[in-house]
């Protein structure tokens, strides 16, 4: 169980994580990696996919560690982690910028609200500026843009 419960608050701390390291380290000293992605150019990858490799490194050693040494935390925290990842990756990657394109157009208000979010964080290309540093967490204006547009019922 507490393994469980470790894996919730991975998850839960991950948008917390992701949301600092973002503002401050991606738009900060690591903004040469991350501008690939604000400004990408041909092709699938991008150099900033590396952050995606250094967290799923973190999820596979925690998980590593738990199974090795019996310890319910780590595997926890290492479940957590990639469940993150994997959400980060359908919701970011292949819902809001169609790098695989398997879905429609989204009809859900939370995730309307949640790609226009992102959307505005990507209106400036440039290190300073942006706004909307996390993933899950949507501030309230976006849903009540999408009520004053008429798609939320």
């Amino acid at each position: 169980m507490e393994g469980l419960f470790t894996a919730i608050g991975s998850f839960i701390l991950m948008e917390v994580i992701s949301w600092a390291m973002h503002k401050y380290i991606m738009h900060g000293p690591l903004w040469h990696i991350h501008k690939t992605h604000h400004v990408h150019e041909k092709g699938f990858f991008e150099l900033n996919d590396l952050f995606s490799l250094f967290f799923g490194s973190i999820a596979v050693a925690l998980i590593v560690l738990g199974l090795e040494h019996s310890n319910p935390y780590a595997l926890g925290a290492g479940v957590g982690v990639s469940v993150y990842g994997l959400t980060y990756f359908v919701l970011h990657d292949v819902l809001i910028h169609r790098r695989i394109k398997a879905l429609g157009k989204l009809r859900n208000p939370y995730l309307k609200a949640l790609a226009d979010a992102h959307r505005d964080h990507h209106r400036t290309r440039k290190r300073d500026g942006a706004v909307v540093f996390g993933l899950l967490w949507v501030p309230l204006r976006y849903f009540r843009q999408q009520n004053r547009k008429g798609r939320i019922a």
